[in-house]
């Protein structure tokens, strides 16, 4: 009986101490969603490789995706950490086992994804395109895609809608591409193995420059919504934090000003255009390619922005000559040249040296405190129009109460200069400001289809194999 009850006690004291246990527990509940990253010190978000999403460019990491979810981290006081894949299984796993906190990849908020997944307002509309070569069939309606090859993403929204539409359309066919990107499905449709894909209208507009025999004049599904995605299971605490923060950008204008940033240079299609580049890309570009390299060893920028100004200014032609007298893969001035101190304008080394030392020079003159890019930017304009003309429209900028720091601002001012009522108030006179404008969207427009043909490696990682 003393053994029992020796026992009995030691059993009641396990059972007491357990329940204080309990109690202490219950009194201190696990940290939140949100306190376990303030806690750590960073967000995670993961996120897919994409001109539409996350790159990265002379700048370093960019893209509409990132820059958003930057801004989320900042406001939150932590750090960013960035996860990549292009697997959507892997994706919707990562963020339900904890891998991730956050899951900013463009994803489409869809019904079946929704069954899975926590999705945010959205933070940007697309609409879903068909994709076709030039020389096939015009769809006007999804029935008419019987017999057809359709290749899309596996797991994507793109399938869903296809899935759907077979409710309707029982003979639809279509095959899914396991970890497809988006550049992967274009070269299957270029290359004839399939005759359609699917593609969001960000997308298509940022690269179509790249397949010009590729039209997407088909609409599938008009103003999907792109949100992040969180996990379900966890408590909204991160969710409502990210929910303010999305609301915010939308109503202070944040998301308007980066879908400006990423979108706005982007000018109607050329079709002549796309077609003249992709060939200069393949016959001309290889030719100069190590100079452009030299140059950014020499001058700290970007290869490709050298490549993407010297294209604007001649389409990489050396014997290029403009009716004023420049000349030259950078089409430089005699007064540049000296400056420069060049002799044979035509000659591609000392042209694309001469050329990168000048933007440099310029660059170095635009006040430190103007962030990237848009110091970037206001030199290839100041190279374009002259320096003082630039600085007039930062002064008229700062008059009309824009922000004379900001391109965006600045770009908007630069017109005004060809107006007497304006220029006439400013030291340096009229002057082309809107040509200036122009300059410098064109060679955001060439750098970034340089960038996302790199960063695709389009040649050689976009073949796949179908099953």
């Amino acid at each position: 009986m003393t053994e029992l009850f020796r026992h009995s006690k030691h059993l009641l004291a396990s059972l007491a101490l357990l329940s204080v246990l309990g109690l202490m527990l219950a009194m201190h509940p696990s940290p939140s969603a949100i306190e376990r990253i303030m806690a750590r010190g960073e967000l995670v978000v993961l996120t897919r490789p994409s001109n539409t999403t996350y790159y990265e460019d002379q700048h370093g990491f960019t893209g509409m995706e990132y820059e958003l979810a930057k801004g989320f981290a900042d406001s939150q006081g932590v750090e960013l950490r960035i996860l990549e894949s292009d697997d959507l299984s892997y994706i919707r796993y990562a963020i339900r086992k904890g891998t991730a906190d956050i899951v900013a990849a463009g994803l489409i908020a869809t019904p079946e994804r929704s069954k899975s997944l926590r999705f945010s307002t959205a933070y940007q509309n697309v609409d879903v395109l068909l994709v076709r070569r030039l020389t096939s069939h015009r769809i006007t309606d999804l029935s008419q895609l019987n017999q057809q090859t359709i290749a899309v993403s596996a797991g994507s929204s793109h399938a869903e809608l296809l899935l759907k539409a077979q409710l309707e359309s029982p003979e639809l066919e279509f095959q899914e591409v396991e970890n497809a990107t988006p550049e992967q499905l274009l070269a299957l449709v270029e290359d004839g193995q399939v005759d359609y894909t699917l593609i969001n209208s960000n997308s298509y507009t940022l690269q179509r420059a790249l397949w010009p025999d590729l039209v997407a004049d088909y609409t599938v599904a008009r103003d999907m919504p792109l949100s992040w995605a969180f996990n379900p299971k966890d408590d909204k605490s991160l969710y409502q934090e990210a929910q303010r923060y999305l609301t915010q950008a939308k109503a202070d204008g944040t998301t308007a000003k980066l879908e400006d940033r990423f979108y706005g240079h982007v000018e109607q299609f050329n079709l002549y255009a796309a077609r003249s580049f992709m060939r200069h890309l393949d016959d001309r570009l290889p030719l100069y390619e190590d100079l452009f390299k030299q140059a950014e060893e020499d001058s700290g920028f970007d290869w490709r922005l050298l490549a993407a100004l010297a294209y604007q200014e001649s389409l990489w032609d050396p014997q290029a000559i403009s009716p004023t007298g420049v000349k030259g893969l950078m089409m430089l001035t005699n007064n540049t040249a000296r400056q420069m101190g060049i002799s044979d304008r035509t000659d591609p080394s000392q042209s694309i040296r001469a050329g990168a030392g000048y933007l440099r020079r310029t660059h170095a003159r635009i006040p430190d405190r103007i962030p990237e890019p848009s110091r970037t930017w206001m030199a290839l304009a100041a190279y374009n129009v002259g320096y003082g003309h630039l600085e007039d429209a930062r002064v008229l900028t700062q008059r009309q109460g824009g922000n004379p720091d900001n391109w965006q601002d600045v770009k908007q001012r630069l017109p005004l200069l060809a107006k007497p009522a304006y220029a006439d108030q400013l030291r340096y006179g009229t002057a082309p400001g809107g040509q200036a404008v122009a300059y410098v969207r064109h060679i955001r427009r060439y750098y970034d289809l340089l960038v996302w043909a790199e960063n695709s490696r389009r040649r050689d990682d976009t073949l796949i194999a179908l099953n």
